[in-house]
This record gives C-alpha cells, sequence and structure tokens, in this order.
C-alpha cells in the first residue's frame, strides 16, 4: 500500500531521491461523550477497562482477557465514536457530504490523541543530479516512486536553473510538453543527461510478491516491476498503460478496460514466460483478497468484494471482476465511486500471471496457503514473473540492488532510465551519504544540520541547494495503550526494556486514559522535533497537524451537516482541513489542525505547529494524575510514569530527535513522566524491528515510537482514514496496541 511508511525511508531513500521533489501507514464511546463537548473526557477513566476490585489499589484489568478481548474493549472506548461516525460517512448521499463527514470522524480519532501527526515528507534542503517534477506529482498511489520517467544529468543541478524549470513547469503542467522541453533546456544550459539512477535504500524488500504487502520498503521496488491498468505521468495526467482505452457505463456500475496486445511476462533472465490477458487482473486481485493484507480496499468498491473477504461466498466468479475475453476486463461495482479510477495507481489492482504463480505453488481461495511446502512465489526477484520497464538482475542484501531495463518491455523507448541502482545505508555514517552524492555514487541527498555545514562550506549549497517539495505521507508519534512485548519479537535480546512489572502496569494505564495522552501530545514541540532532521533553518515546513492533509480533498458543492447538533453549512471549495477544524474547535479541543492563512492564504494543516502548548499539557497532566489515582497509580515527580521510547541509536538525527521529544514531554510536565530511551543498534534494524516490522500489535516493543507513518493508495480520504479501522482490518491499529 502507499502505505505503511518507515521513517527511516525518509532519511535513506527518500533523501537521496530528494531531487524528483516528491516523495513510506471506526456505538458511541460514553468517555469521550463528554469529550465532544468539553474538550476533555469523563472522570470515567476511559479506556480502563472493569473497575479494580479495591477502588484506588492498582491493577491490570485486562490481565485475564485474552489479545482479542483486550483489543475489543480498548478500541470501543477509545475509538468506537471514531468508527461509527467513518461508517457514517462512508453511507452519504454525496462525495462532497462524504467528505465533510469524514473530516468530522477524523476529528474524533485526532481528540483521542493515540496518534499525533508529527511530519510529512520532504521540507528539506536538497541536492541533486535529477531534474524537477520528473516523477509523478499524484499524491496518492505508487506511481510517484517508478524511476522510468525521471531526467538525470550528470552533474548536479543549478539552483537557477531548478527554479527556471519549475517555472517552466507550471505553465505547461498537463499539456504534455514538459519532458522534451526539460531535456532540451538541460543541453543548452550544458548538462549531460545519462541513462542511469543511483540512490539510497535503508532495507531489503521483505517480498516481491507486490499484492501480498503494504509497507513501502517492499512497495517502492515493486511498482518499477511491473505495469498497471493506469498510470499518472510527470505532469499528472492518467494516461493508458496495460489498458489501451476505458469506458464507464452511464449509471457508473461498470468500467470496461480494452488491454493492450502483445505485452509479454518475462522472467528475471529476461525470457518470455507469457502474454499479459486481461484474467491477469483477475488472478490478481484474487491472490490479493487471499492474501487478506489490504483485501479491505475492495470491500464495497468492488461488487461482491465485502462478501467474499468475509468468506459469505466462496465461488470468486461472482466478484465483480471478470475478463469477458482475452483483452477485454470487467468491473461491476456496488456504487457509483468517484475516486475508482485513482486506485488503479496502487498495486492491489496489479496484474499477477496466473500460470506462473500455479507453478510456484500458488494456490486460490480456501486453498491458498503462503506457508505450504511448495509455494515460492515472491519469495526473491527469480520466483516472480515482470511486465514492467525493469527486471532485478542482482540482488545482494544489505548492498545493493539493481534494476535494468526489460527487453521486452511494451514501452522501452519511452523510458529515460535504462540502469536503476540501490546503494544500502544503514543511516550509521551521517556524512556518508553527502559524500556518495558529490563524488556521484548516489545521485541526490537531503541535507541534514551537518550535511548542510559542509555544503556550505565546499560552495555546493549555494550553487545548487533546494528545498524539497512535501507530500501526503503523514508520520505521527504513536502511543501503545496495551503493551505486551519487551524485547523485539524476532529476538527478545534486542531493545530490552528495563522496566519492572509494576512500572508496566503503570504506563498501560496511563496510555489508556485520554487526558494523559493528550498531556504528551500537547507536551511535544514538533518544531524542535522536526529540526533534529530537517535543520534548523526548514525545521516548520514539512511539520503536519491532521492525520489527512487538510488540502487533500475540497468540496465541490455546498454541504449542511450537523456538528455537536447544530446545522453548519460549508461552501463548495471548501478545504477538508477546515471542516475537521470546525469539529474540534466545538468539541473544545485547543489544537490547531488547519490554517485558512497558511501557505500564502490557500491554507494549510502544514508548516506550523498546532498541538504544542505546555500550559495545556500541564492541564490534562494534572487531570490525568486524578483519574489514574483513583486507579491506584499515584503520579509525581518523585514517582513518575515511565514508558520507553526505543531509537536508532547509531543513526545522530533520530537519536538527537528522541532525545528532543524526552526532554520536551519531561520538562513539560514537571517530570512527571520519565522516558526510557531504549537504544536500538544496527542502524535501522532493530528499530524497524520494535516500531515497524512487526505484523501483531502484541509484537509492539514500545510504549511510544516515532517511527511508521501512512501515505495514501487513492483520491479519498478513506484511504487514511481506513488504516485505524477495528477487527484486524485497519493497517495502523496495530500501531496503538489493539488487533
Amino acid at each position: 500500500m502507499k502505505k505503511l511508511v518507515s521513517v527511516m525511508l525518509t532519511l535513506a531513500m527518500v533523501l537521496s531521491i530528494a531531487g524528483c521533489e516528491q516523495s513510506s501507514d471506526d456505538p458511541k464511546n460514553t468517555n469521550s461523550t463528554d469529550a465532544s463537548n468539553t474538550g476533555s473526557s469523563s472522570g470515567s477513566g476511559e479506556g480502563t477497562g472493569d473497575a479494580p476490585v479495591n477502588p484506588g489499589e492498582m491493577s491490570d484489568p485486562y490481565a485475564d482477557k485474552t489479545h482479542d478481548q483486550v483489543s475489543q474493549e480498548l478500541y470501543e472506548k477509545v475509538l468506537g465514536e471514531y468508527n461509527t461516525l467513518l461508517e457514517e460517512a462512508k453511507n452519504a448521499s454525496s462525495v462532497s457530504e462524504r467528505f465533510a463527514k469524514m473530516a468530522i470522524a477524523e476529528a474524533k480519532l485526532l481528540e483521542q490523541a493515540v496518534l499525533v501527526p508529527t511530519n510529512s515528507n520532504g521540507g528539506r534542503y536538497a541536492i541533486s543530479r535529477v531534474a524537477p517534477n520528473t516523477a509523478s506529482p499524484i499524491l496518492w498511489g505508487t506511481d510517484n516512486d517508478r524511476f522510468h520517467q525521471y531526467i538525470v544529468a550528470t552533474e548536479f543541478i543549478k539552483s537557477e536553473d531548478r527554479t527556471a524549470m519549475k517555472e517552466k513547469y507550471n505553465e505547461v503542467k498537463g499539456t504534455g510538453e514538459y519532458e522534451a522541453w526539460a531535456k532540451q533546456y538541460l543541453t543548452d544550459k550544458g548538462y549531460t543527461l545519462k541513462d542511469t539512477y543511483d540512490m539510497l535504500y535503508p532495507q531489503d524488500p521483505m517480498t516481491w510478491d507486490w499484492q501480498n504487502t503494504y509497507q513501502s520498503a517492499d512497495s517502492e521496488a515493486l511498482v518499477n516491476l511491473y505495469d498497471g491498468l493506469m498510470e499518472y505521468d510527470m505532469e499528472g495526467v492518467l494516461k493508458p498503460a496495460l489498458a489501451e482505452s476505458y469506458t464507464v457505463s452511464d449509471d457508473g456500475l461498470t468500467y470496461t478496460f480494452k488491454i493492450r496486445q502483445g505485452v509479454k511476462w518475462v522472467d528475471s533472465q529476461g525470457r518470455e514466460v507469457a502474454d499479459v490477458v486481461a484474467d491477469d487482473f483477475v488472478a490478481g486481485i484474487q491472490h490479493m483478497m487471499d492474501c487478506g493484507y489490504v483485501s479491505y480496499l475492495v470491500d464495497g468498491i468492488i461488487e461482491n468484494a465485502a462478501e467474499y473477504n468475509a468468506g459469505k461466498i466462496t465461488d470468486f466468479a461472482e466478484v465483480g471482476i471478470k475478463a469477458s475475453d482475452e483483452h477485454t476486463l470487467v468491473f461491476t461495482l456496488v456504487q457509483p465511486t468517484t475516486y475508482f479510477m485513482t486506485m488503479l495507481g496502487y498495486q492491489s489492482f496489479a496484474p499477477l500471471c496466473r500460470s506462473y504463480y500455479e507453478s510456484k505453488g500458488g494456490k486460490f481461495g480456501a486453498d491458498f496457503d503462503a506457508a505450504a511446502e511448495d509455494y515460492s512465489y515472491g519469495k526473491d526477484p527469480d520466483s516472480i514473473v515482470y511486465c514492467g520497464p525493469y527486471i532485478v538482475t542482482s540482488l545482494v542484501a544489505k548492498n545493493t540492488i539493481k534494476f535494468e531495463a526489460n527487453p521486452a518491455y511494451w514501452n522501452k523507448d519511452g523510458i529515460n532510465i535504462k540502469t536503476i541502482t540501490w546503494h544500502f545505508s544503514d543511516g550509521s555514517d551521517p556524512r556518508k551519504p553527502y559524500d556518495d552524492a558529490c563524488s556521484g555514487v548516489i545521485d541526490g541527498v537531503s541535507l541534514s544540520e551537518t550535511t548542510k555545514k559542509l555544503a556550505d562550506e565546499d560552495g555546493n549549497f549555494e550553487k545548487y541547494h533546494y528545498v524539497s517539495s512535501t507530500d501526503a505521507t503523514t508520520f505521527t508519534i504513536w502511543f501503545n495503550l496495551y503493551r505486551k512485548q519487551y524485547g523485539n519479537f524476532n529476538d527478545d535480546t534486542k531493545a530490552v526494556s528495563e522496566m519492572t512489572d509494576e512500572q508496566k502496569v503503570r504506563a498501560n494505564l496511563a496510555m489508556q486514559n485520554q487526558h494523559f495522552r493528550l498531556a504528551l501530545a500537547y507536551g511535544t514541540d514538533r518544531i524542535t522535533f522536526n529540526a533534529m532532521v530537517n535543520g534548523e533553518d526548514v525545521k516548520e515546513l514539512s511539520v503536519r497537524n491532521s492525520y489527512t492533509p487538510g488540502t487533500f480533498v475540497t468540496l465541490s458543492e455546498d454541504v449542511t451537516v450537523s456538528i455537536n447538533g447544530e446545522d453548519k453549512t460549508f461552501k463548495a471549495g471548501t478545504n477538508y482541513g477546515e471542516i475537521l477544524q470546525a469539529q474540534i474547535t466545538a468539541d473544545g479541543y485547543p489544537i490547531k489542525v488547519y490554517d485558512p492563512k497558511a501557505d500564502d492564504g490557500a491554507g494549510s494543516s502544514d508548516g506550523f505547529d498546532g498541538w504544542y502548548n505546555v500550559a495545556n499539557a500541564k492541564e490534562e497532566m494534572k487531570k490525568a494524575v486524578e483519574e489514574l489515582k483513583a486507579q491506584g497509580v499515584e503520579v509525581s515527580a518523585e514517582n513518575p510514569v515511565v514508558f520507553d521510547f526505543p531509537f536508532a541509536q547509531d543513526v545522530d538525527v533520530f537519536a538527537n530527535r528522541a532525545n528532543a521529544f524526552k526532554k520536551s514531554v519531561e520538562t513539560a510536565l514537571d517530570n512527571m513522566v520519565k522516558v526510557n530511551l531504549i537504544p536500538c543498534l544496527k542502524g535501522y534494524e532493530e528499530w524497524n524491528d520494535a516500531t515497524y516490522n512487526f505484523q501483531s500489535a502484541e509484537e509492539g516493543n514500545y510504549n511510544s515510537c516515532d517511527n511508521g507513518g501512512w501515505g495514501p493508495d487513492y483520491g479519498d480520504p478513506q484511504t487514511y482514514l481506513n488504516t485505524m479501522l477495528p477487527d484486524y482490518s485497519g493497517d495502523m491499529t496495530k500501531m496503538i496496541g489493539v488487533f
């Protein structure tokens, strides 16, 4: 998916491609009813389960319950109202009403402070050989991770040339003229263009099966190996890829695609295996649904998809995707879905060569078993077939991954880059990426505070620097409501907690308290936090205040919705963030998630810190102390709530950021909390295992962490909000310790 995104990708992968200037994760709650009206939860100890037998005596109310029971109870108490409102939004009578009601639902999510938005990708100083605006600018899906359109020079592109190119791009965007113009402009300016691209990467893909993952570390490689039905080009225009054309029925329920003829599947040696046919897309959707990672994505969209996912029907022929002949693919939708075409740029809709998949032990439906002894599909680059612009020709773990142009690619004459090489970086040497960029090992790098000084000294900053664009990926700080893991899930001798058993119970009870979470949220200086990675000069640019960016969608018509019982009309053209802010303000929470004056008056949820307020943090902590006292948890500076915050010790910027978080919240809350910084070694590896790579909430090795975020799959707020669904349906719900 676009996807669960690890923060380390922003430092390694995104930093090395920064020159692209574009970019890798819900019945009413009785305890939050008062919160909706007063900006605080009721005094009943929200999220604490059953009261102790003896009031005032500390105990774990969930100690004798199963993980599913704990998850159900905590989710309902904390996010039950959110889930109810989100489901209501999905049943809205118009698209604009849907957007408005989703904003209202998101307000309830943010008010619970189980996640605190921190930043987006980008907003950093960078230098690069990659021409600006030569990757897809689309905020959703995975097309902006495709490299074949890149225009790369043999030398860094000067700041003034970059400015001129961006001005031209804005002038001609949508005309199809920019690519040819950019090549000619750079050539006329004396640049030499090349057909190779080199970048950093921080983690090997965990799978090569593109239907069986939602992690950015996987999808950013995989998207270059296949083509989908449609693709957004560098000017943001949706163009035919494996679909030559398509039609939509008058009622908006039937989409018919004509599949391009003569496209080949090839193996890792470039040998032709089969033709791409319409049935490959049917096989791809079924395999995606059988795997289950992102099967919810098509629930309520494709006819009978939800029923197949729920096991109510077992015959996939009843699902609304069919190959009427070898080159005709038909989707039947449940209801008109305005954003359906935007979904096609995501790997869930990618093709799968049925015959090759079956030759690797792959099965469909109830027979699918990823653990079967004879199942080898997607285990490595040699166990898949390719229909996209590149083939993986070499993989040395934690070293290099090489992508070479696919000799049988249907559009091989239309790609600019013939060879892509990924170079592994664990982030432990803060200077090496800069040195590698200067020497030509990689083609671009973002500048930290440390490397900016180097660029100042050698003159590169003055000549070549620019500020990389922000994107729609939202990174957050997470709070774990019920932690059970105190060493890494795959090696419990790594990232080991030093908390006592009593401290573990105290921390869980505290994290289950809304006031405590809000105190931490209000006590986090996110601008200083962000400066540790981005640098002092641009520390505010990528700060984000909402989960769904405030300008992600706008209303196309006037809409009247109820905000706390009062009808309020929002005019056509209103940004999502304005409605989100209206609900939060009505609920009495002192959180600023949207500023209509930001971005030169265009309005934005970015570029300012609308959460940090020490006085508000102290007030919430005072309420938390009283509620926790009723549960037998005495909190003071002498007896603080202790909790763990893992960090990548070998990566200076993340170590500095963790220390900034610790200092900020401990100071704001008068040392009534103590943040244990848990060092994780081997660059990003142990940190990712503690906070990112786990599959079940029970395996999350933290009370709070700052690794992980979400980038959108398609152009609807649901792409963010569905990540916090219950019952194992939400991709990110595990980050708060449930499901």
